[in-house]
């Protein structure tokens, strides 16, 4: 590759990540329905056409933005709970993590609330279960093989602790009461503590 070319292959680079952290923050504050994609290109300070170049629309981008959101929240559950020594520990640990992750107000938003009204429950369900399901289920399926918790299909599983984080997550973001993190984190351990075998 030339000089030349691996220099504009590096301003393509920056220009992505730039739209993409001026999206999020705008996605963040405002609400997708209400971000413009004028609005990005002069926060991104570039034009509509290098912003065409990177993403279809305000979707693609947006999709970006989500996928960006989730791995970092999937990366914070994966490092907490692998700094755990056993399995049960890994697990509560990165449910936790996930809860407390979800609380801040900008992740909620992109993630929980316009992440499936602005891509589509499948669309969005599909990226939920690349980053974080995907962990979950690798997870409670090391503690059935380990009889830690009671031999039971994985999926069906996977689905409802996920579908029940992801709506306690909300949950929390409209409480606004601090209390209902732990209050959260105390009926969210006496559920997991009932798939423990006996």
């Amino acid at each position: 590759m030339s000089y030349e070319s691996e220099q504009r292959a590096r301003q393509r680079e920056r220009t992505r990540r730039t739209l993409i952290r001026e999206g999020r923050r705008l996605f963040a504050s405002q609400g997708y329905a209400a971000v413009g994609l004028a609005e990005v290109v002069r926060a991104a300070g570039v034009t509509k056409g290098a912003l065409y170049h990177h993403f279809d629309g305000k979707a693609d981008l947006f999709r970006a933005v989500l996928e960006q959101v989730q791995q970092e929240v999937a990366d914070r559950v994966a490092a907490a709970a692998d700094a755990e020594a056993d399995l049960w520990t890994q697990l509560t640990t990165g449910c936790r993590t996930f809860l407390t992750a979800t609380a801040d107000p900008e992740i909620q938003r992109i993630m929980l609330v316009d992440g499936p009204a602005a891509l589509g429950w499948q669309e969005w369900r599909a990226l939920d279960e690349a980053a974080s399901a995907r962990h979950l289920s690798e997870a409670l399926t090391a503690l059935a093989e380990a009889k830690i918790i009671t031999p039971q299909p994985i999926a069906p599983l996977t689905h409802l602790l996920s579908g029940a984080m992801n709506e306690a997550a909300l949950w929390l973001a409209a409480s606004g009461t601090p209390e209902d993190l732990t209050n959260t984190w105390t009926v969210l351990s006496r559920l997991l503590e009932s798939l423990r075998t006996p």
